[in-house]
C-alpha cells in the first residue's frame, strides 16, 4: 500500500513540475498582458472609490425587482456575497486543475489572459456608465441618514489612491450601472461554458448566475437595471472580443502538447520561434496529412461522453 502511494505521489510531483515548467514559459511570453489586466483591477477599484465622493444619497428609485423580490435585510445580506465567493473560488481552482489532473484541457496562463481581457473591457464600459450618471444607492449604507453614504473630502491624494481595501470596496456607493459582481460571474461562467468539459457544471454555473442576480436585487445592493445591463453587456463583450483573440491551443492533441516549448533550448533543434507562436495561437504545426481524432471542434472542447461521436463523424461513418 505504501509503495502504491509513493508511486502515485511521485507521478503527481512529476506532473506538477512538468506543468509548472510549461506555464512558466507561457508566463514569460504573456506576463505583460497579465500585469496589464491586474493593474486595471486597481484602476477599476480607484474609479469606484472616486465616484463614492460624488455620490449623493436620496430616495430609493422605483424598481420592479424591489417590488417582486422580498427584501433580505441587512442581517442576510451576506448570502449574496457568500455565493459570489463560492463562484469566484471555484473558477480559480478550476483554472489551476492542469497542475493536478491528467485531463489537461487548458493552459492556466492563457485562460487568465482571456479572462482578464474580458474583465478589462467590461469594467471600462462600467466606469463610463457609472460616472455618466450617479444614482442614489439602494444599499443600506448608501441611503439617507447613513454616515457612509457620502465620503468626506480627502485629506490627501494618498487617501484616494489607497482605496481603503477591502472596506472601501464593500461599502462603496455610486458605482451602480452595471453590477461588478455580475461581470465576474458571467465572465467565469461563459469561460467554463466554452472550455469546461462537465455539462452538469455548466448547467450549475448558469443556475448560480441567475440565483446571484436575484440575490443581488433582494439584498438591495443594485437596482434591477444594473443586473439586466450586465447580462447583455458582458455576453456581447465576450462575443466580440473573443473574435479578436487567438484560439487556445488544443491540449487534447498529444502532438501539440509535445511541440510546446519547455525551454528556450527547444529552438536549437530546428523548431523556430515562429512555429511556437503559431502553436500558442491555435494554429497547429502538425503535418496537414495527419487527420487523426481531435476532441476539440471549432475552438470548443467537447463535453465528456461525446468523443466517440466525434471520432465516428470524422471517419465518415
Amino acid at each position: 500500500m505504501s509503495f502504491y502511494i509513493g508511486r502515485e505521489a511521485s507521478k503527481l510531483w512529476k506532473r506538477i513540475c512538468a506543468e509548472t515548467t510549461t506555464e512558466i514559459n507561457l508566463l514569460a511570453e504573456n506576463w505583460k498582458y497579465l500585469l496589464a489586466g491586474i493593474v486595471f483591477q486597481y484602476i477599476h477599484g480607484l474609479a469606484a472609490r472616486g465616484v463614492h465622493y460624488l455620490h449623493r444619497p436620496g430616495p430609493t428609485l422605483q424598481d420592479l425587482g424591489f417590488i417582486l423580490l422580498p427584501e433580505l435585510g441587512q442581517e442576510k445580506a451576506y448570502i449574496s456575497e457568500t455565493l459570489f465567493t463560492f463562484i469566484f473560488l471555484s473558477f480559480v481552482l478550476w483554472t489551476f486543475h492542469p497542475f493536478l489532473f491528467k485531463s489537461k484541457k487548458i493552459y492556466t496562463v492563457l485562460i487568465w489572459c482571456r479572462v482578464l481581457c474580458f474583465l478589462v473591457v467590461s469594467q471600462a464600459l462600467r466606469i463610463v456608465t457609472f460616472y455618466a450618471t450617479q444614482l442614489p444607492g439602494p444599499n443600506y449604507h448608501c441611503r439617507e441618514g447613513s454616515k457612509l453614504a457620502t465620503l468626506p473630502r480627502p485629506d490627501s491624494i494618498f487617501e484616494v489612491l489607497l482605496i481603503n481595501f477591502p472596506r472601501g470596496v464593500i461599502y462603496g456607493c455610486g458605482d451602480l450601472i452595471f453590477s461588478s459582481h455580475m461581470i465576474f460571474t458571467l465572465v467565469f461562467v461563459l469561460t467554463y461554458q466554452k472550455y469546461g468539459t462537465r455539462r452538469c457544471i455548466k448547467q450549475l454555473g448558469w443556475t448560480l448566475s441567475v440565483c446571484q442576480s436575484l440575490l443581488i436585487i433582494a439584498s438591495r445592493k443594485h437596482y434591477t437595471v444594473d443586473v439586466v445591463v450586465a447580462w447583455y453587456t458582458v455576453n456581447l463583450v465576450v462575443f466580440f472580443v473573443e473574435k479578436k483573440l487567438p484560439e487556445l491551443p488544443d491540449r487534447t492533441n498529444a502532438a501539440a502538447t509535445l511541440l510546446l516549448p519547455l525551454s528556450t533550448k527547444d529552438n536549437k533543434d530546428g523548431r523556430t520561434k515562429e512555429e511556437n507562436h503559431k502553436l500558442l495561437n491555435g494554429n497547429s504545426v502538425v503535418d496537414p496529412a495527419d487527420w487523426r481524432q481531435r476532441t476539440q471542434a471549432n475552438g470548443k472542447i467537447l463535453e465528456d461522453g461525446h468523443t466517440n461521436h466525434a471520432d465516428t463523424a470524422m471517419n465518415g461513418a
